[in-house]
């Protein structure tokens, strides 16, 4: 029988011939059936340890989620002779092997939910509090909200009660952006102020404070506030490109997305001219570019094209397709305006082949501009017109006589009350 130094070297070298199989059996036999009781119990757990995590680490290379699922359940015969603090290390690391592989939310929550209530039978507090952030996020990231917010306003008791600031932060965070998501926005900035409290008085990680500068970038993004928050998107993007994150490509397209909104195309295009920047060039920069060229040239059908040709690029995430949706809306509404400007009556058919939409489309936005009182009109639907009006001018002496009506009724309630008070 193979000594298990000698089966650990074995299972590495298959591995590294991409002898997935022969891997596989080598890890498993040492993780599961020992070959040497007579080693040291420090070497064993060492070994242990090392063939847990390297066949995670097979199985996420391979998206085996099922696999990397079993293997979980199956470390759990071991794990109770490790160190709670090691414990707790080798279950987050291959609960976060999901995270690359693509289609594994459902496999990966509920692989999350079995080791929390595994964690909670053995009294393992510290990795259950772990994981039940870990649990929030995914439900975040599956649209679960309720259910998120649940168990982060159970571990805010907790860390708090324990006065655990580095922890706080992140669960803080979390609960700004999934009040974000469900469009509370007071509650969204509350807990991200709570979370800048908690961070200032700790050493905050280079990639925690980068999400933090994120998130109030995406605030101040959502009133409007672009050019605030620009100068945090850079400061999160300066953080996250220092640590090779590849959450980086998303934080430049909010940079670029914050500039095209302030219409500053000429930024965009020393942004994008920049040193640090120029590795990032790729389909999703190719997409922002079209849109900010689109929009400097005030052009409808160019916006609409980039918007088909990117559309996994602009729509895949719903901060920048939300803004993107608001940016569409104001350049139809200034195209629609420069079409109508020099008439009193136009058929609603030549206002849709001028702009190029269905006349569905430029009925539904002209309707609700005049309800907006962007400009004044009516649709007359049985003709197929637009009949637009000039702005009402408000008549002063209208609104003198209401006043005076109003001032001589109280008179009159004044005059009766004394006369009754006389009788």
């Amino acid at each position: 029988m193979s000594q298990p130094s000698a089966l650990l070297e074995q299972a590495r070298d298959a591995a590294a011939l991409e002898d997935y199989t022969l891997a596989e059996t080598n890890y498993k036999q040492l993780i599961l059936n020992y070959p040497d009781q007579t080693v040291t119990s420090t070497k064993r757990l060492q070994e242990q340890e090392s063939a847990i995590i390297e066949l995670g680490k097979i199985y996420q290379k391979n998206e085996d989620a099922e696999k990397l699922r079993q293997l979980i359940e199956q470390s759990k015969s071991v794990l109770g002779d490790f160190a709670k603090s090691k414990t707790a290390k080798i279950v987050k690391t291959l609960i976060e092997n999901f995270d690359t592989i693509s289609n594994s939310l459902d496999l990966q929550i509920q692989s999350t939910r079995d080791s929390i209530q595994w964690a909670i039978d053995n009294k393992l507090s510290f990795l259950r509090q772990s994981l039940q952030l870990k649990l929030s996020e995914l439900l975040y990231k599956k649209g679960l909200f309720q259910d998120g917010l649940k168990i982060i306003n159970d571990l805010l008791r907790e860390y708090k009660k324990l006065d655990d600031k580095s922890s706080l932060v992140e669960v803080q965070l979390l609960e700004s952006k999934i009040y974000h998501s469900l469009r509370n926005i007071p509650k969204s900035r509350a807990a991200l102020t709570s979370a800048r409290t908690s961070a200032n008085s700790i050493y905050c990680p280079t990639l925690l404070q980068a999400e933090l500068d994120c998130q109030s970038g995406i605030l101040n993004a959502e009133d409007k506030d672009y050019k605030t928050a620009f100068s945090y998107f850079y400061e999160s993007f300066e953080g996250f490109n220092s640590q090779d994150d590849s959450r980086s490509i998303l934080i430049l397209k909010y940079m670029l997305l914050t500039k095209i909104m302030l219409n500053l195309i000429d930024d965009v295009n020393n942004i994008l001219n920049h040193k640090n920047v120029q590795k990032y060039q790729s389909k999703d920069i190719d997409a922002m570019k079209a849109i900010a060229t689109a929009y400097s040239n005030r052009s409808l059908k160019e916006f609409e094209n980039a918007l088909v040709t990117y559309s996994t690029e602009l729509k895949s995430d719903p901060i920048i397709k939300n803004h993107f949706n608001a940016l569409y809306d104001n350049l139809l509404e200034q195209n629609l305006l420069k079409i109508i400007e020099s008439y009193s009556c136009v058929e609603l058919s030549h206002i849709s082949k001028t702009i190029g939409l269905n006349l569905q489309q430029v009925e539904g936005k002209l309707s609700q501009m005049i309800l907006d009182k962007v400009f004044y009109g009516v649709l007359d639907q049985g003709n197929g017109w637009l009949i637009i009006y000039d702005e009402p001018r408000k008549d002063a002496a209208y609104d003198a006589s209401i006043d005076l009506i109003k001032n001589l009724s109280n008179v009159v309630d004044l005059l009766y009350e004394k006369a009754s008070s006389l009788n």
